[in-house]
């Protein structure tokens, strides 16, 4: 299976949703090892359609797209102390099922059931409710009911036109009327049968072939013109002013406009409500398409909702004045999507999926401490395009959570040249930076602002996504070796054997440490102050913080490392493997077996993915568009400052906000406080951080909403959201311009 890795902006429009689960157990309890704290879906953005294959007094039941039928029913019906064919009216609660020359009706809520036998030369046209309406051989019309049970009752149908050509046979929102559409010399009419007495009357007449049509027991409306149906004989239909909607249905005396032929960008169709008596025209339901139809009980069915997670059908009815009232009686679910990458940094899951239909888009969901669930997806770029992957391009596509709400990943363009791509913070934003003509690269890692691209050149580069920044830029570019970004620091092989040298990506100094490698690292990998290296059969992590050197597994191809634990997967199991070296001593187990069949044969972004910044192991669990989150179970490290972007602004105010960055190595809530030259705090700020940075704004302005100016010492106070370790205290001055 090809996976994308040329993603290109495309205009697509929409809200994403994500469906998700989590066990049942008391929130207290912890999960067992390898058990999933929660399982989320990935959904299409798209709402689909439904259609209604009944509806009635008591519920109704509705088809999503292509899927199987669900029966819905009203909680506050109360059956009828008689139905039965003797009781048209009672018939708003019938379902009709064929068989044959048999039709069988069954009352839903009281049980009740009836049998109409067709004739030998009759054959079926329509039904609804206790009525049956049949054409025979000789062309003529007949509404059959059953008498007693079983006896069939054959009503002739008087008044329809001789030499007329049925066309449409339509039910409407009514059990004792039935709408025909004919042909008759060269034109085409509508009228309606009375179920009661087999009488048909002609209301409207045009040259539409088949018009749109509408109906209850008080009007119809056919071809955009309406007329009672109690009105005289001879009255003449009142056009309406056509509006490029269709005719849905008719309520009381409001006709329901939906499904518009277009709409205005920026905006969604609504179902509205034009009143057939003052010509008055309000709006119903907002962000409402698709599913839209009578119900024999004179109300109405429509689906509505800002997005595929929030998609539900409404039930229309009168109120008691003579308006319309809706209620949300069923919620659609959302189809799932393949998941086609995933990601997790920070607290967040990232997922990569063909969400808004043939485009591609990143989805996010919060995860908390545990890492549950805790809300809904939401999108997390723009809709991207997805040309097929290069050949051999077995880890496409390629995602890398970098710790501070973005995720990148490559872009190729026709001529297969590679960019470094960033995005995630909102739906519009698309950072990029080219590499010069290079291609067959991969993303190597990368944290907050820097990115690290290893092309197929043989050049290595850093690539730099500051606050504020338009588009990236290449802050350091070296051959190609082994590197792994931290912060702002590169690590890379050191001049001599066993060592590693950790470069400042601002200032240039280099520091350098013992790894105790034997050989020139294949790998190297940050987190925190553990620095993982790998070469042929021997691979082990140091420990910065107490130089200690600790030897972990080399087996089962690339591993992950994540904060205190290593994570790889047993390509021949399929077990996922987590090592924990955190006491300085590393021991294994198997976390979870994966699917036997791939998904994407990319490592720790196809079908599994883990969080380098204090969190949790997320995988594909075999269920299409289904993702697994499973707790590492291993502490973490105490909250520590990675990286930091403060300035002093030049101008501030509310659309120029002071909007330092602090990139923090696992989420957190903070305060932070500016005190001016006296030392009074005058202004106060709160949150919690974006994935693992700290994002304030400030837009210069008091607590009380007075203006300052000068130097202000900042003070940032940050708790770690997983409650491990002790708050984190950093504080400097800026100077407003």
């Amino acid at each position: 299976m090809s996976r994308s890795r040329r993603l290109v902006y495309t205009a697509v429009g929409g809200v994403l949703a994500l469906s998700c689960t989590v066990p049942t157990a008391p929130a207290q309890a912890a999960a067992a090892a390898g058990e999933p704290v929660g399982t989320v879906r990935l959904v299409t953005e798209k709402r689909v359609t439904v259609d209604y294959p009944w509806a009635g007094a008591s519920g109704f039941q509705y088809r999503p797209g292509t899927g199987s039928v669900t029966t819905v029913d009203y909680p506050d019906t109360v059956p009828p102390a008689h139905a039965g064919p003797d009781d048209l009216a009672s018939g708003t609660d019938v379902m009709t099922t064929r068989d044959g020359q048999k039709v069988v009706q069954r009352h839903r809520s009281t049980g009740v059931t009836a049998t109409v036998t067709l004739p030998a030369d009759q054959a079926y046209r329509a039904a609804v409710g206790w009525s049956v309406l049949t054409l025979d051989s000789t062309g003529a019309l007949h509404v059959l009911r059953a008498a007693d049970g079983t006896v069939t009752a054959d009503t002739p149908v008087t008044g329809f036109p001789a030499g007329a050509r049925p066309v449409v046979y339509r039910t409407g929102g009514s059990v004792t009327r039935l709408a025909i559409v004919y042909a008759l010399d060269g034109r085409t009419s509508v009228g309606l049968v009375d179920l009661a007495d087999g009488t048909f009357r002609t209301y409207v007449t045009g040259d539409e072939a088949t018009p749109e049509l509408a109906f209850n027991d008080r009007w119809l409306v056919a071809d955009w013109k309406a007329i009672r149906v109690d009105s005289e004989p001879g009255t003449q239909p009142t056009a309406l002013t056509r509006t490029g909607e269709r005719l849905e249905a008719v309520v009381g005396d409001r006709l329901l406009l939906g499904n518009p032929d277009f709409v205005l960008g920026g905006t969604e169709a609504a179902l509205t409500a034009r009143s057939l008596a003052t010509g008055a025209r309000d709006t119903v339901l907002t962000s409402s398409f698709g599913g839209i139809g009578p119900t024999p009980d004179g109300g109405a069915l429509a689906t509505a909702g800002p997005s595929s997670l929030d998609w539900n059908i409404h039930r229309i009815r009168l109120d008691g004045n003579g308006g319309l009232t809706t209620t949300e009686v069923a919620r659609v679910p959302a189809a799932a999507t393949a998941v086609q990458g995933l990601a997790v940094g920070a607290g967040e899951l990232l997922l990569h999926g063909a969400t808004p239909g043939a485009s591609l888009r990143y989805s996010g969901f919060p995860l908390d401490a545990t890492g549950r669930p805790t809300g809904p997806q939401t999108p997390r770029s723009p809709a991207l395009a997805a040309p097929t992957c290069l050949g051999g391009d077995a880890a496409c596509p390629q995602l890398e959570a970098l710790g501070d709400g973005r995720v990148s990943h490559l872009h190729t363009d026709a001529n297969g040249e590679e960019s470094v791509v960033n995005t995630g913070l909102d739906t519009t934003t698309l950072l990029t930076a080219p590499t010069d003509g290079d291609s067959g690269g991969r993303i190597a890692g990368g944290t907050g602002r820097y990115v690290l691209y290893n092309g197929g050149s043989g050049r290595q580069r850093v690539v730099d996504f500051p606050r504020g920044a338009t588009n990236g830029t290449t802050v350091l570019t070296r051959d190609r070796t082994a590197a792994a970004v931290w912060g702002q620091t590169l690590w890379t092989p050191g001049s001599t054997q066993g060592t590693a040298t950790g470069r400042n990506l601002k200032t240039g100094t280099t520091t350098t440490v013992t790894t105790g490698a034997p050989c020139t690292p294949t790998d190297l990998q940050a987190v925190n102050t553990w620095l993982y290296w790998t070469c042929g059969t021997t691979a082990g992590v140091l420990d910065r913080a107490t130089n200690r050197r600790i030897t972990v597994p080399a087996d089962h191809g690339p591993a992950r490392l994540a904060d205190g634990f290593l994570l790889r997967e047993n390509r021949t199991t399929h077990e996922l493997l987590l090592t924990d070296f955190h006491t300085g001593t590393a021991t294994t187990r198997a976390l979870v077996k994966l699917p036997a069949t791939d998904q994407n044969t990319g490592g720790s972004n196809g079908r599994w993915a883990v969080d380098r910044f204090g969190g949790h192991i997320a995988h594909l669990n075999g269920t299409y568009g289904e993702v697994s989150i499973v707790p590492a179970g291993v502490p973490t490290s105490p909250l520590a400052q990675m990286e930091a972007q403060v300035y002093s602004p030049s101008v501030i105010g509310t659309s120029f906000p002071w909007s330092p960055v602090w990139q923090l190595n696992k989420p957190s809530t903070w305060t932070l406080t500016l005190a001016n030259a006296s030392g009074t705090v005058v202004r106060t700020l709160t949150g919690a951080s974006t994935g693992a940075a700290v994002r304030p704004a400030w837009d210069g302005r008091t607590d009380s909403g007075g203006a300052t100016s000068g130097t202000h010492t900042w003070k940032l106070t940050a708790h770690p959201r997983d409650g491990q370790g002790p708050d984190l205290t950093l504080s400097g001055t800026m100077t407003l311009g």
